[in-house]
């Protein structure tokens, strides 16, 4: 135990050294500025000063979601704070460990309405895991410890940790290590072994099971076990759109992405199937579509580390509470106690029927008649480029589900995007945090150029900071999946989604160059691979490309909002026919 006189903000960073942060994504503002002064003495925090608040956060859960440490970013009190909260909203969506640290006014300003207050506390109560006012400078040290392990534990999230400004500016008898104060806080990691028994006496009895695949797969580091069940059981694997790369792109056993856009042989194989085994996945409506007709002769097993998931949106006839990796891997040894008893599943009728889907309907996309550039065709071309190893950071919208179905995922973790969320201006920052995160690894953002004008002040940050990133826009010249749903629902009548970039307002080459970076434009199919190319060879500063593309290209198949999956259209006015190959 060491002891020691310093004032609260001294402590922070202290405790912040000490949980093992390297790295803090952060704008000073009055409330904040006693951290600040501390901060700039020490030499094991590297501070980043980004241009936006919400571009803190995000590459908070960049740096996150690439080193699977809890992400750091620090805002100050009143707009500061509020500037966070889409980020940590994302993070809790889909989540993030992060820990954002904001200023507060003085204890004896809190409740007056002083200047720059905002009561941060409360408005972030329903979007983190927990969060704390801190208003006594002996409660610092220990209040940092306890929200890096409750972001850290069990279902991970983000935490906010206010704190008092008088409180930073407070004397304080420094101590550590420091005893936490949760009583109330014991995430279950070990799953029931009887339940466990039981999903695999239904595994072997089933003759249509999936293996539906979410991102609690991946937040448990259970990639290796995934693909030692799948194999031991022979089971079709759908992975999630955070899930991507949880089972590689490539593995035959892989069906692909199920949901609102995903391929059809994965959304049949849940549609049809007679046992879904969902491991670390939360049947959002994304998934499931109209929720009563999803997977309507399928018995369920759910797992997840969050029991409040489980039952939530379907109930589960075989409820499951514990970490993915654990309990994939106790269901790997039930298995083989079935098999090694004569008990093993009989799939071949269903294999047929899958891969009679898959042959039939694979993803694909028309190259425009007019002879300008396929969205599709360029981001598939990255991914083939960059390779398997690098990192895809994507944005929402349309160039987020292009990104998710014409890239190989063999790796998890290689792709980021704002799942539950859907973050617009998410790419940009986040692939900022990933690439600090993953210096020697190639980090491409994929983005729109809706979402690219929320958030590119950080290439700023980029190229000051010696981040270099590569950044894909995809310029359609609209926000292009609003446009998709105005053209299916809204007879054409497309109001205000033209963003006149068509016309370069703003001109993104420029614009990549005032920010210090280096700025390229592609227009024409035979020129992608060149300005891929080049963009590869750029490692010193940030580059951006500007990609012109078809504006009326549409993301394929597609289960229109409030209908239920059996009604995919794999082109417009065009189904499967469910019962091809039978």
């Amino acid at each position: 135990m060491t002891t020691e006189q310093m004032t609260g903000a001294q402590a922070l960073v202290r405790a912040l050294e000490n949980v093992g942060v390297d790295t803090v994504f952060g704008i000073p503002g009055g409330a904040i500025l006693p951290a600040y002064d501390p901060l700039f003495d020490s030499d094991k925090l590297r501070h980043i000063l980004v241009r936006h608040e919400q571009g803190a956060g995000h590459a908070a859960q960049g740096y996150a979601m690439v080193t699977g440490k809890v992400g750091v970013c620090m805002a100050t009190s009143g707009p500061g704070a509020t500037n966070l909260v889409t980020a940590i909203s994302d993070a809790y969506m889909d989540s993030v460990p992060m820990v954002a640290i904001t200023g507060q006014v003085a204890t004896s300003l809190i409740g007056t309405d002083g200047f720059q207050e905002a009561d941060i506390a409360g408005i972030t109560m329903p979007i983190t895991k927990h969060n704390f006012l801190v208003t006594k400078a002996e409660d610092i040290a220990r209040t940092i410890a306890e929200a890096f392990h409750i972001a850290g534990t069990g279902r991970p999230g983000p935490v906010l940790v206010d704190i008092a400004k008088d409180a930073m500016q407070a004397t304080v008898e420094f101590q550590w290590p420091v005893q936490l104060q949760l009583p109330g806080y014991r995430p279950v990691t070990r799953p029931h072994s009887k339940q466990v028994r039981e999903a695999a006496r239904l595994i072997v009895e089933a003759a249509r099971p999936v293996l539906y695949v979410g991102g609690g797969v991946l937040k448990a580091g259970a990639a290796a076990e995934l693909k030692v069940l799948a194999e031991l059981t022979g089971a079709p694997v759908v992975t999630t759109l955070m899930a991507k790369g949880a089972l590689p792109d490539s593995h035959p056993l892989h069906m692909g992405m199920p949901g609102m856009h995903g391929g059809v042989g994965a959304v049949g194989a849940l549609q049809r199937s007679d046992l879904l085994i969902a491991l670390g996945a939360r049947f959002d409506d994304r998934v499931t579509g109209k929720l009563d007709g999803f997977a309507p002769h399928a018995k369920v097993v759910h797992a997840d580390i969050d029991p409040a998931e489980i039952s939530k949106n379907r109930h589960a006839d075989v409820p499951i509470v514990g970490d993915a990796r654990e309990v994939i891997a106790d269901l790997i040894v039930a298995v083989q106690n079935e098999h090694e008893a004569g008990r093993k599943g009989d799939y071949e009728d269903w294999w047929r029927q899958l891969n009679a889907w898959r042959d039939t309907y694979p993803l694909g996309y028309d190259v425009p008649a007019d002879g300008s550039l396929s969205p599709q065709y360029v981001i598939e071309r990255i991914g083939e480029i960059a390779g398997p190893e690098a990192y895809y950071v994507a944005g929402v919208g349309q160039h987020q589900m292009w990104a998710a179905q014409f890239i190989k995922y063999e790796r998890p973790g290689a792709f980021l995007n704002s799942g539950g969320a859907g973050t617009m201006g998410y790419s940009v920052p986040a692939a900022m945090g990933a690439k600090v995160g993953a210096p020697d690894t190639t980090v491409w953002a994929i983005d729109g150029d809706g979402c690219f004008q929320m958030t590119n002040q950080e290439l700023a940050t980029c190229a000051i900071e010696g981040i270099p990133v590569k950044v894909a826009v995809i310029n359609n010249g609209n926000l292009g999946m609003v446009r998709q749903w105005q053209t299916l629902f809204y007879d054409g009548r497309y109001s205000n989604t033209n963003l006149h970039t068509a016309k370069r307002i703003p001109d993104f080459v420029k614009l990549a160059e005032a920010y210090g970076c280096v700025g390229l434009r592609c227009e024409k199919a035979e020129d992608v691979d060149e300005v891929i190319a080049k963009a590869m060879e750029i490692n010193d500063a940030p580059v951006v490309i500007d990609f012109v593309v078809h504006k009326d290209a549409m993301v394929w198949p597609m289960v229109a909002a409030g209908t239920t999956n059996d009604d995919i259209k794999i082109a417009r006015d065009m189904a499967p026919e469910w019962e091809n190959g039978d």
